[in-house]
């Protein structure tokens, strides 16, 4: 019985890594370009996901449901993955001084990552062999043999992942586009969704209700939105923006023709996605070092996925059952980008009360 709480406690381990993996990847496809590399990060989030399934179909099978200090530490190693995976995404959103470098960076991060897992299922194997458990150790083995698979696909992509940094940073020849990664093709796959949502209404309007019709809006709108759900996605997006965006486009007027410190003034207030888009069209023309320096201190998470499109009403009525440490995030968020007084006053409030 000692063998397969072992079993257990490794398993849980390796379960953590799979899903805080899958929250890492996910960011990166979205800050990634169409490439080789985004190619073999899309291949193994779905290897990354099967592998956590097997793990969790394992678990089963061993009654971990029967015992509840098993059940707790695994949530816990769950939960801990999955904060270090939603706090490194911001990170590595701004990191590195162009986007070439943010995707190299991103890949060394990823081998590094993957040959923690391939040790951790090294461990797992031995541990199920000598114990007897040969189903434990044949899924072992599975998993890591397809990290080893990713890892040895990102060395042989480094080179050329090195090269781009080298001519971007080096030589001034940038590759990187900010209209190809997989947040602006989300945006762009949504956008068409409710394009084509909205011509069936158009074209079926005679024969439906207001109502109806109302609803089919709210729907294509619904979907334009859901791309904005893979974590990343919303600054990523503003970025994509930006990169084709023409001075009317932005969300600041006359920005053309406005001093560094008039943008500067400006710039509180904005959304992420906005905040993005300035950034990248502030890099692409002026690239004026104040404008950048804080446009890069405002930009962050939203306290909660799609914040920055809810009114005020669907704002305060979230607040109405949150705790107060989410309470506090929607104050200090709001205070530096929306500034709304309803929402000031009901998460104050609300602070104040707890």
């Amino acid at each position: 019985m000692q063998a397969e709480q072992k079993i257990v406690q490794y398993l849980n381990e390796a379960h953590a890594h799979e899903i805080g993996l899958t929250r890492v990847l996910q960011a990166q496809i979205a800050m990634t370009p169409r490439g080789d590399y985004r190619s073999a990060a899309e291949q193994h989030l779905e290897e990354t996901r099967q592998q956590a399934e097997r793990i969790e179909q394992r678990l089963g099978e061993l009654g971990e449901g029967d015992n509840p200090l098993q059940v707790g530490l695994g949530l816990l190693e769950t939960v801990v993955a999955q904060g270090l995976a939603f706090a490194k995404t911001p990170i590595d959103l701004v990191r590195g001084t162009g986007g070439e470098e943010k995707v190299l960076k991103n890949a060394k991060d990823a081998a590094s990552t993957e040959m923690h897992e391939i040790v951790t299922y090294d461990a797992l194997e031995r541990l199920a062999r000598v114990t007897g458990d040969t189903k434990t150790a044949e899924l072992a083995a599975r998993n890591r043999a397809e990290e080893e698979r990713f890892l040895a696909r990102i060395r042989e992509l480094l080179p050329a992942l090195t090269d781009d940094v080298v001519r971007a940073d080096i030589d001034g020849e940038h590759s990187f586009d900010a209209t190809t990664t997989g947040a602006a093709d989300a945006v762009r796959g949504a956008a068409r969704s409710a394009r084509r949502t909205t011509r069936r209404t158009t074209r079926t309007a005679t024969r439906r209700t207001r109502e109806q019709a109302k609803e089919a809006g709210t729907t294509a709108r619904r979907t334009a939105r859901q791309a904005r759900r893979v974590p990343g996605v919303t600054q990523v997006e503003g970025e994509a923006k930006g990169a084709v965006a023409s001075e009317g486009d932005l969300p600041i007027a006359r920005y053309d023709s406005l001093k560094a410190d008039e943008v500067v003034s400006r710039l509180t207030g904005l959304s992420q996605v906005d905040l993005g888009k300035v950034d990248a069209y502030e890099r692409k023309n002026q690239n004026r070092s104040t404008v950048l320096e804080r446009v890069q201190g405002l930009r962050g998470d939203e306290p909660w996925t799609g914040y920055d499109d809810q009114s005020v009403s669907d704002v305060t009525g979230r607040l109405a059952d949150a705790d107060a440490g989410l309470r506090r995030r929607v104050l200090e968020y709001e205070r530096a980008h929306k500034d709304r007084a309803g929402v000031l006053r009901a998460a104050g409030r609300q602070t104040t009360n707890a």
